[in-house]
């Protein structure tokens, strides 16, 4: 697969977010349907793998840590502190707090030092700087090798980025969540900071799923996201099947067509789609291989935005951990 740079690594231009092996949309995979994903991921050529101390209060960590152990020397391997507990509000961005969550975080990785340390969220209540210089620390102390921000602001990753170099902002992008464009994506341009696209497929909407809320299990925290709901599902529908017809004339799949989109956006930006398929992890996987012809990109953009979506992507409590220069942009 084509590389790209996060900080000091090179990576796969197409990473696997580790997140739905063990939460969020649903019960999780058994074992041996995550194993498949991983080991699948490694052998499609997937170098960058991002879990978090979140994810399955813990769950997601141990997995990836047990799964990919013997081939650490292969992978970049990414994790985030400072939410963990699985409560949207539930963040701690205190410099004891981030120290104490790294050290159990390589507990469960099973490994010394972590690759790629985001702050998942900023609590506003610490300023910025005390959180990222605690993580300068453990850079220093050889925890971690390079530091992430998750879900800020360009002003906010600027004020970090004059602490200590930051790697690689996160944020969701996608053809339906454009926030990055504002503002953000020309900050790490500026700085020289990698930009790590999740939920690049819209929560699984732009590749066909999610369509049908009375279909979502236990768990699966779409069932109170703005744009899978009522009115606003039934436009954003409307929008989908023009999508589709566009990535079926593009030849390949929505999912492909996102993820194509995103890396001819930038070189910079780096995608993590999730998924708890192997098959969907290896359709992932080729979107790196796709060459858009012209003129797809723009009518794509035309076709999917931030005026013909329907619906915040977020409910009220969870934008509120947001850091954006816009929080109502799509």
């Amino acid at each position: 697969m084509e590389k790209r740079r996060v900080g000091p690594f090179e990576v796969s231009a197409i990473g696997l977010g580790c997140m739905s092996l063990s939460h969020a949309y649903g019960p999780p995979p058994s074992r041996q349907q995550a194993e498949q994903v991983l080991l699948g991921a490694l052998e499609a050529g997937y170098t960058f793998f991002d879990t978090a101390a979140v994810y399955g209060l813990g769950h997601n960590e141990r997995l990836v840590g047990e799964v990919l152990k013997s081939h650490r020397d292969q992978i970049v391997l990414a994790s985030k502190c400072g939410m963990t507990r699985g409560e949207e509000r539930d963040l701690n961005g205190s410099p004891e707090r981030l120290k104490q969550t790294c050290d159990e975080s390589l507990a469960r990785l099973g490994v010394d030092v972590i690759d790629l340390y985001y702050l998942h969220r900023w609590d506003k209540r610490v300023p910025i700087e005390d959180s990222v210089g605690a993580l300068a620390d453990l850079v220093k102390a050889g925890k971690i090798r390079s530091i992430g921000l998750s879900e800020v602001s360009a002003p906010t990753l600027r004020r970090a980025h004059a602490v200590h170099p930051i790697a690689a902002l996160q944020t969701e992008y996608s053809p339906w969540t454009r926030n990055p464009e504002i503002a953000v994506l020309d900050a790490c341009r500026e700085l020289g900071v990698a930009f790590v696209a999740f939920s690049p497929v819209g929560r699984g909407f732009l590749a066909g799923e999610g369509h049908d809320p009375a279909a979502f299990q236990a768990g699966d925290f779409r069932a109170v996201m703005p744009r899978f709901q009522g009115e606003a599902l039934a436009a954003n529908l409307k929008l989908y099947a023009a999508f589709a017809a566009l990535a079926r004339e593009t030849g390949c799949t929505p999912a492909q067509l996102c993820l194509a989109w995103l890396l001819r956006k930038d070189p910079i930006i780096v995608p993590i789609p999730g998924t708890s398929r192997a098959d969907h992890m290896a359709e992932n996987a080729r979107a790196a291989d796709i060459a858009l012809a012209p003129g797809i990109t723009e009518r794509l953009e035309a076709l999917v935005n931030a005026r013909t979506v329907v619906g915040p992507r977020y409910p009220p409590a969870m934008q509120a951990t947001v850091d954006t220069e816009d929080a109502a942009c799509a």
